[in-house]
């Protein structure tokens, strides 16, 4: 019993000394830390006064001059989704802000020469983030044409030329596009969710609903956020530093000054083609990705305009 005892003390005497030691371990590091937590500067808690805040949502948006019915809580939560996620999806967004100031310039005239709404160039951003880039299904190029669906808007798509890469001749295929589907369905709304999904399958989901309205339908996931997407994007844009994105005039990318060459003859080497211009093939490729081949068999001396860019605009790299 009392070598029990005695082990019970020995046992007390530990506990306490750790916690002694554990409380004088403190003593000597937390004043640091407490004086560095209670530090109010805004600008070191937040540096460029950042904070994470859910984004102001406008009090009225319409897209392409139809209203947007934020009073109903299922469409403005939509509409708050896509806020959320473009806001702070910091790259991706920096990356189209600052690749809008070289591709709307191109991009406007078109859809303003095809009566096609402005605010459809938002629907590049969505699809492609104004990139040439592939998806698992095979729509490609800023718009993303599937190549049967290009081919049916004038797109020229085989080996050697793929037009989808084409920023232009891609733009007047997709108002072709729009337009046909803004004649079907009689709104615009609809027109930007049946590209997401095909104008047969909008058209289905029209007969099984009995509903004309964009907000109205039942939809899949990816095609009942699209619109939302686009008109966070286009609000975004309009007040990119409303939404933190603090990003100077200098910091954008500068659109591309070109002049062009007409071709209307095979090609058997570009590398060849490109240094007979004074360029290399590398510049080729970069202000003509529709070129996918290093050779071009043009039997019916079709025509093309290839861009080369200005003088003041090549730098040879050794």
């Amino acid at each position: 019993m009392k070598t029990t005892n005695s082990k019970s003390f020995y046992f007390l005497l530990g506990v306490a000394l750790t916690l002694a030691a554990g409380i004088l371990s403190a003593s000597i590091f937390l004043p640091y830390d407490l004086l560095a937590s209670s530090n109010n500067n805004p600008d070191e808690q937040f540096p460029q006064e950042y904070k994470i805040i859910s984004p102001r949502i406008p009090d009225y948006m319409e897209f392409a001059g139809e209203r947007v019915p934020l009073e109903n809580f299922d469409v403005y939560e939509r509409i708050d989704r896509e806020f959320i996620v473009n806001t702070y999806f910091h790259s991706s967004t920096i990356l189209a802000l600052k690749r809008a100031t070289r591709w709307f310039p191109v991009i406007e005239p078109i859809l303003k020469k095809n009566n096609i709404p402005d605010d459809f160039k938002f629907l590049c951003v969505a699809e492609s983030n104004m990139e040439n880039v592939i998806s698992p299904a095979g729509a490609t190029g800023f718009w993303q044409f599937l190549k049967e669906t290009g081919q049916k808007y004038g797109l020229e798509i085989n080996k050697q030329i793929d037009e989808r890469y084409h920023v232009e001749k891609s733009t007047e295929a997709a108002c072709k596009y729009l337009q046909e589907a803004y004649d079907l369905f009689g709104s615009w709304m609809m027109a930007a969710g049946s590209y997401n999904m095909g104008i047969n399958g909008m058209q289905k989901q029209i007969e099984r609903q009995k509903s004309y309205h964009y907000y109205n339908m039942v939809l899949s996931a990816e095609t009942s956020r699209y619109v939302s997407r686009i008109m966070a994007f286009k609000e975004i844009f309009k007040v990119p530093e409303q939404y933190g994105f603090d990003i100077t005039a200098n910091e954008m990318y500068a659109p591309l000054k070109y002049n062009t060459e007409v071709l209307n003859s095979s090609v058997s080497d570009f590398a060849d083609y490109a240094a007979s211009l004074s360029i290399n093939y590398s510049t080729l490729k970069l202000y003509n990705p529709w070129l996918r081949d290093n050779k071009l068999n043009n039997k019916k001396k079709k025509i093309y305009e290839i861009k080369i860019p200005e003088e003041d605009n090549i730098e040879t790299i050794n």
